[in-house]
């Protein structure tokens, strides 16, 4: 305790103990000078003061506590940092401060759920890993049209992957829609789970310090024009001679790496699908800033019988029928 809050503590606490003993031994004292239980003198309508003393049981319960109180502050730790005479610690040894004892009940919760949810995931797979097991010995495209799987697979993608993606896989700005055909890394099965797995990091640079507020202007005039927008001719023209510097990743043809079988994860810049938005200003930004989107990776997460399937799901959100072979 610090020397600030033991003065404080004794401030309080003596003084209060000290004006208790001066106020009873003023109230056994006769200050009127007349015998006790006798008339004062004093009516008023009718109704006469008699010097009454307390009474004896409420003295001694008022001395009794006193003498309490003086031997509890002596014997227990409690008066600024006196420890008390008789040595006595609280059940909490080694604990200091109400700051550590709430850290040290919060960490015993915590080993005691920990425990208690380890015995769980320990239940669950030996009830489920089988099951998972077995799925996980199939082909993803016979699992994405198996509905069992799905309503497995679906509760996987809501309990992990909703949160970004949102519940109906449509995604929003920055995650990507997973219900269409456009993917950054490719759609196939083997892809998909590659992405589940070992998730994906991309680097779109930021081309600010490279072009110039001008270039970035241009810039975004012709990576609008390669979808078809309304620009300016001028701008698109000066922003194509620079756009070499983008092709490395989106091919000469803006198409993408997905199109060009590149590993960037480059999107196709010629259709109208933005992962954070095609309005000008949008699309400013990101040349500006650059983008630096992380999909985590899953495997240490649900373990690979797991990812199988919720590859299954994901590919099942963007090819909906199943294919002429497998009818």
């Amino acid at each position: 305790m610090s020397s600030f809050w033991s003065a404080w503590i004794i401030v309080l606490t003596l003084p209060v103990l000290i004006g208790c003993a001066v106020l009873l031994k003023w109230n056994l004292t006769n200050h009127v000078g007349v015998p006790e239980d006798q008339n004062t003198g004093h009516e008023v309508d009718g109704i006469e003061e008699i010097n009454n003393p307390l009474p004896r049981w409420w003295t001694y319960m008022f001395v009794l506590t006193l003498v309490w109180s003086v031997y509890y502050l002596a014997a227990y730790p409690g008066l600024g940092n006196w420890k008390g005479f008789l040595g006595w610690t609280s059940s909490n040894q080694g604990v200091k401060s109400l700051e550590e004892s709430r850290l040290a009940a919060e960490h015993a919760r915590a080993e005691g759920l920990n425990v208690q949810l380890d015995r769980e995931v320990v239940h669950a797979q030996e009830v489920y890993g089988p099951i998972f097991e077995q799925y996980a010995k199939r082909d993803v495209l016979d699992l994405a049209y198996d509905d069992e799987a799905i309503k497995i697979g679906q509760r996987l993608f809501l309990q992990n992957c909703a949160l970004c993606h949102g519940s109906d896989a449509r995604g929003q700005q920055g995650f990507p829609n997973l219900t269409d055909n456009d993917w950054l890394y490719g759609g196939s099965p083997d892809k998909i789970k590659e992405t589940l797995l070992y998730g994906r990091k991309a680097a779109m640079p930021a081309w600010f310090d490279a072009l110039g507020e001008q270039g970035i202007k241009e810039m975004t005039a012709y990576v609008l024009s390669l979808s078809g927008r309304t620009v300016n001719d001028r701008d698109a023209e000066a922003g194509k001679a620079k756009f070499a510097l983008c092709a490395a990743c989106h091919g000469a043809d803006g198409k993408g790496s997905v199109a060009h079988n590149l590993p960037f994860g480059a999107p196709n810049l010629t259709d109208n699908i933005w992962l954070y938005g095609g309005s000008a200003d949008t699309v400013a930004e990101t040349l500006t800033k650059g983008r630096n989107g992380v999909m985590p990776a899953w495997k240490n997460v649900l373990g690979e019988d797991k990812v199988h399937i919720l590859t299954a799901y994901v590919y099942r959100l963007s090819n909906p029928d199943k294919p002429d072979a497998q009818q």
